[in-house]
């Protein structure tokens, strides 16, 4: 039996939040508090059950006609459901921690209400069936991400908005003319579609290589591929929860969720791989992993170095999709969960030095895991899992993407993923010294920065738990990865639904 209305109930309760977030007063924070809370919950109890139905072999859809042979669709399927899980998990962690971090500063209506939209755009881009559903969310986002990155409103941040609408609104419009071209030449644009493209290949082999580049290319901003990044590390002048938010849930992982799609749901590997765009990909994907890198170690600042090491890990994930093989498929969509945990990890503990002690700058941060060590241990794990090291999430990845490698008959790629581990070692572990093995304020060297006392532990609790837990949630994923319904073992089965009749 189809249930519909799950995939319209999960998109509903962050999208209702949000509107009802917008009437209510500017003082009324525990009835804001109460209602994202509840509406987190909410989403992250019906994606549980689309789960469940999903793993019987219900395939619920919810869908309408728009104009023509043009639908909107919702579409439960294993691929969506993992992005879905993603967002629906970390929008609660997220909700948690921004509750506490913007706890007595201005306009806090307004930032909750277009981070419920946000969340929502996100939730549509997951469950959409169709290109045509994708593009109305993927839109959704660029315009309730904005008011977040220019919460702030000071000179830099409004800066950051106009670069950040410059890029994102121009990839709209090379993705829309891709849509536009793929509907013009098939008349569908379904990710369920049984027809494939394979073929127009003899035919329109030019205009389908045409037609791959837009839609990739206008992905590739909001995914921050070079050269198409500028705008992200820009962005970090946003407050915390929303570089978080940005970072390991929505803007890139929504490019980078939409190359997938369009890689297996749109072309299937199979054609693109004839095509030859998979190894552009991978070279394009590769430049970027090193360039992040490099530009990561080169930063003082923390938000800034994360945000160049967003640049690199993200292209894990098109790396991964680019290499032709199951392996490689694996470590692409594993990745998509993986590196969401890991960064927002990595984002809390950075808002929670700014907040508690007033650090923005690496070479402050002397001494601070004696001064707050669940933080700094927190740090620890998101750090070493973006190295790779076991027994985190980020081994996995890169295991089955060198697998992935040489299943593809692409040494090189190994090169690459040893290059890049070496450059993640090399902008981590300072600061991982730094935290744990330099003398600072907590040993009488000095001052912090800016202190404040925001609890009874080391920080508010409303900072410190969500933090743990994503990163408790970083050990356990690279952990219990052969365990059942494990991201790993998602992906698996995504793979093989695409690989094996």
């Amino acid at each position: 039996m189809n249930a519909g209305w799950l995939p319209l109930a999960a998109l509903g309760a962050s999208l209702l939040a949000g509107v009802v977030i917008f009437q209510l007063p500017e003082n009324a924070w525990r009835l804001r508090a109460s209602l994202n809370l509840g509406a987190a919950l909410i989403k992250l109890t019906l994606v549980g059950v689309m789960l469940f139905r999903l793993e019987n072999g219900y395939n619920d859809v919810f869908s309408f006609q728009v104009v023509g042979n043009v639908d909107f669709v919702l579409r439960v399927d294993d691929l969506g459901i993992m992005f879905a899980g993603l967002s629906s998990l970390l929008w609660l962690c997220t909700t948690l921690y921004a509750i506490g971090y913007l706890e007595d500063s201005p306009n806090r209506k307004r930032f909750f209400g277009f981070f419920s939209l946000c969340v929502a755009s996100t939730t549509g881009i997951a469950l959409a069936g169709n290109l045509f559903t994708f593009l109305i969310f993927y839109e959704m986002l660029t315009l309730s991400t904005y008011p977040l990155v220019v919460h702030r409103g000071t000179a830099k941040a409004l800066d950051a908005g106009r670069v950040y609408l410059r890029y994102t609104l121009s990839a709209g419009v090379v993705l829309l003319l891709g849509v536009v071209m793929l509907y013009s030449l098939t008349g569908e644009q379904s990710f369920a579609s049984q027809r494939g493209l394979e073929h127009y290949l003899e035919d329109h082999r030019a205009l389908l290589i045409v037609i791959f580049a837009l839609l990739v290319g206008g992905l590739s901003v909001k995914a921050a591929m070079v050269p198409l990044h500028g705008w992200l590390p820009r962005a970090m002048v946003a407050p915390a929860p929303v570089s978080a938010l940005l970072h390991a849930v929505a803007v890139v992982k929504a490019g980078a969720f939409g190359i997938l799609r369009v890689i297996y749901d749109v072309y299937g590997i199979e054609l693109s791989y004839e095509l030859g765009v998979t190894a552009f990909l991978a070279v394009a994907a590769s430049i970027t992993i090193l360039y992040g890198s490099l530009r990561a170690v080169a930063q003082q600042e923390l938000k800034p170095r994360l945000a160049y090491s967003t640049i690199s890990q993200v292209s894990y994930i098109v790396l991964g999709a680019s290499l032709f093989g199951p392996l490689g498929t694996i470590a692409a969509m594993t990745h998509l969960l993986h590196q969401g945990l890991m960064k927002v990890t990595l984002f809390f503990c950075a808002g929670n030095y700014a907040e508690e002690l007033g650090i923005h700058r690496i070479d402050e941060l002397d001494g601070a895991g004696r001064r707050m060590p669940l933080t700094s241990l927190a740090f620890t794990v998101g750090a070493l899992g973006m190295i790779g090291l076991p027994p985190i999430a980020g081994f996995v990845t890169k295991w089955y993407l060198g697998m992935g490698a040489v299943q593809a008959g692409m040494p090189w790629v190994i090169g690459v993923l040893v290059l890049s581990s070496l450059l993640n070692a090399i902008y981590f572990l300072p600061i991982l010294h730094r935290l744990w093995f330099r003398f600072g304020p907590a040993h009488g060297h000095g001052d912090w920065p800016d202190e404040h006392r925001l609890g009874r532990l080391e920080t508010s609790a409303w900072l410190l738990w969500p933090t743990m837990a994503t990163a408790l949630f970083s050990v356990l994923a690279g952990l219990l990865a052969g365990m059942p319904m494990s991201p790993l073992d998602w992906a698996s089965q995504v793979v093989r639904g695409e690989y094996l009749p």
